[in-house]
């Protein structure tokens, strides 16, 4: 399975600062509950890769 099939999944995405200056990712769905824990850093440089995709899931949606 790869980044580009479907699924019809629902979950739900909170993103917030923990207690011990951590940011967390938290997904939740079906049961299932994944807490994951970023230092500031690991964040932003997750923040710069979401912003890339979503400049690139713009253009490829304005090449159809």
């Amino acid at each position: 399975m790869g980044i580009n099939s479907e699924r019809d999944i629902e979950a739900n995405l909170q993103i917030g600062p923990t207690d011990a200056g951590m940011v967390r990712l938290f997904v939740s769905a079906d049961g299932i509950e994944i807490p994951m824990d970023f230092d500031p850093d690991e964040a932003r440089e997750i923040a710069e890769e979401l912003t890339a995709a979503a400049a690139a899931a713009e253009k490829a949606g304005k090449r159809r």
